[in-house]
């Protein structure tokens, strides 16, 4: 089946004054102009080409391919604003691709900026857009991702906590602002890894692998803190940063990742106020047990 908006591979059929048709089944026979038909093209060869619509909304091909297709997130360049409809990205072709006005957002791009976008079907037209509205892209499955996988990451946005990035194409985590080195751009591509996956699907990123080695220490450090104090400790997220930076020299956000990660291995319960060992009998013998006297 031909996909507008994707690569095809098309059988070529004849031969015009303005170049070759492709045989698009279902679509019908599709112009390839002759400024883009390889040196030694015979008929019945199929060739590699991908499918939009020109200026006057006929299906064309190409054997140019452009910076993104339906379907993916790209960083794209504003190359001119129509303040009738929207404006207009350089994806790489010589049609430059719609971002309508309604899919931009509260703000308007300016020519020269670089947005992150999403390239769609519009459902009304049929024709290939780019849109700014990115969580309605953006997969609500169950993140297939590992912790300490490496992933690649586009930068999406700008928040209070950090930036949002857009993970292997599918889904979007949040890499702290102090797990950031350096400011990051918006569009920029980088290389990074899954620090968490939270029980509701939030993920929490990392440009370093040592990140990992940060929260498997602080792991080590909870479980021994509880051992030496009868298997409970007045710690958790109510905690203030101060009382945890104090007790185990992190700050809060690594804390709650590593008292999250005992909680999903079962190693520990919150008991509001504080955490408590799962298995008591992991704490020392002689020592305070849950439920017993504190000692003075």
């Amino acid at each position: 089946m031909t996909q507008i908006g994707k690569r095809n591979s098309l059988k070529v059929l004849y031969s015009t004054p303005h170049g070759v048709y492709l045989d698009a089944g279902d679509l019908g026979e599709i112009l390839l102009p002759n400024r883009y038909i390889p040196h030694g093209t015979d008929i019945d060869q199929s060739l590699d080409v991908f499918i939009y619509r020109d200026s006057e909304d006929r299906l064309v091909a190409t054997t140019e391919c452009p910076f993104a297709m339906v379907g993916e997130f790209a960083t794209l360049e504003v190359v001119s604003v129509n303040r009738n409809i929207g404006a207009f990205l350089n994806w790489g072709l010589a049609k430059d691709l719609l971002l309508p006005f309604r899919e931009q957002g509260e703000q308007r791009v300016m020519p020269g900026e670089k947005v992150v976008v999403y390239v769609m079907l519009d459902d009304k037209t049929d024709r290939i857009i780019a849109t700014m509205r990115l969580n309605r892209h953006l997969s609500k499955e169950r993140p297939p991702f590992k912790l300490k996988q490496e992933v690649r990451l586009l930068i999406a946005a700008r928040t209070p906590l950090g930036y949002n990035a857009i993970i292997e194409g599918t889904h979007v985590g949040l890499l702290y602002h102090t797990n950031v080195g350096a400011p990051l751009q918006i569009g920029q591509q980088v290389k990074g890894y899954v620090m968490m996956i939270h029980p509701g699907g939030k993920i929490d990123l990392s440009l370093d692998a040592s990140g990992y080695q940060r929260v498997a220490s602080l792991t080590d450090k909870i479980l021994d803190a509880l051992k030496q104090n009868g298997g409970r400790l007045p710690f958790d997220d109510d905690s203030s940063p101060e009382q945890i930076r104090a007790a185990f020299e992190a700050s809060k956000k690594a804390f709650k990742q590593a008292v999250g990660a005992l909680y999903r291995q079962r190693r520990i319960e919150f008991t509001n106020p504080g955490i408590t060992l799962v298995n008591p009998a992991e704490a020392k013998v002689g020592d305070w047990k849950p439920g017993a006297p504190r000692p003075a």
